[in-house]
């Protein structure tokens, strides 16, 4: 197995080039002066599974760069080419509405055009997202890694909260992971023209709450939840998501609300600018090792 890699996830690839002792393919993008991009990619891959690591947003040039990448493997003659994506960008955009582009869908149509045979990626944001790509899609979990640091934290009194319907089966995931036993405590979630509000509740929560999220965007609903999670008691609060886009400046409201610290996957590198800030990332790298060792044992006689 070969494994590509764009700059954007150096970091998180020396790791699973240790750990799995894979061949590292170079690949590099180039851009004309007229601003169009190009691959070349300088590793023999005729007849091998190509693994690309990596991200597809910004759209403008890390999408592309990642079909431009997955054609040419195959152009070259590569048997497989997995697309490893940590944080698979547009994946909220899987819902049909009159009138409105469905990015998701024609995300699949793109990889699969390109010549890209799976995907794996962490936490897909709904199962919508499988059957709108067409793709092979594996989602990998990132329960085990907050019960782990619920643990380590003894936080395993605290009440987890789901901030709506969709985040419910991810916080029974990260309780059994955890060993924690009571209700799961979760919202109601409405989508207003004024934002996000939360307008019903279900479960009692306990002084300590974590909140769990596959996504921390500008925080429009971690903020509303944690504004509800005030109003009925709650003296510490903590958030884990597998995502931290951290985007604008409304999430850092939640410092006003009893958060004590975030938590997030460095699926996305946390940006230099929060480092003093108490946020902790937790490596995906041990789940990404595990299925890439299961791709290399499932592929090996093929």
């Amino acid at each position: 197995m070969i494994l590509f890699r764009f700059p954007s996830h150096d970091y998180m690839a020396e790791g699973l080039l240790q750990l799995l002792n894979l061949e590292h393919g170079e690949s590099v993008v180039h851009r004309f002066p007229n601003q169009e991009l190009y691959i070349t990619v300088r590793a023999r891959v005729r007849g091998e599974h190509c693994v690309m690591l990596g991200s597809i947003t910004p759209p403008d040039e890390h999408l592309l760069s990642v079909l431009l990448l997955a054609h040419t493997l195959k152009k070259q003659g590569a048997r497989r080419v997995t697309a490893l994506l940590p944080y698979l960008a547009y994946s909220r955009h899987d819902k049909e509405k009159p009138g409105e582009s469905l990015a998701l869908a024609l995300i699949g149509s793109l990889f699969r055009s390109s010549g890209i045979d799976e995907v794996i990626t962490v936490d897909l944001h709904s199962q919508r997202g499988q059957h709108l790509l067409e793709l092979p899609v594996t989602s990998l979990s990132s329960a085990a890694l907050f019960a782990e640091q619920i643990r380590l934290d003894a936080l395993t009194d605290a009440t987890l909260v789901a901030p709506d319907n969709g985040a419910i089966r991810r916080c029974c995931e990260v309780q059994a992971a955890a060993g924690m036993t009571g209700e799961v405590f979760h919202f109601e979630k409405e989508r207003t023209p004024r934002g996000i509000t939360h307008t019903g509740s279900k479960g009692q929560i306990r002084s300590r709450v974590v909140v769990v999220d596959d996504m921390l965007d500008t925080g429009g609903t971690l903020v509303s939840a944690c504004e509800q999670l005030n109003e009925k008691g709650a003296q510490e609060i903590y958030i884990m998501v597998t995502h931290g886009l951290f985007t604008g400046a409304q999430w850092k409201k939640l410092w006003e609300l009893r958060v004590k610290k975030i938590f997030c996957t460095d699926t996305i590198a946390i940006p230099a600018e929060l480092a003093s800030q108490p946020i902790a990332a937790l490596s995906v790298v041990p789940l990404l090792q595990k299925i890439l060792q299961h791709e290399v044992n499932k592929y090996a006689h093929s």
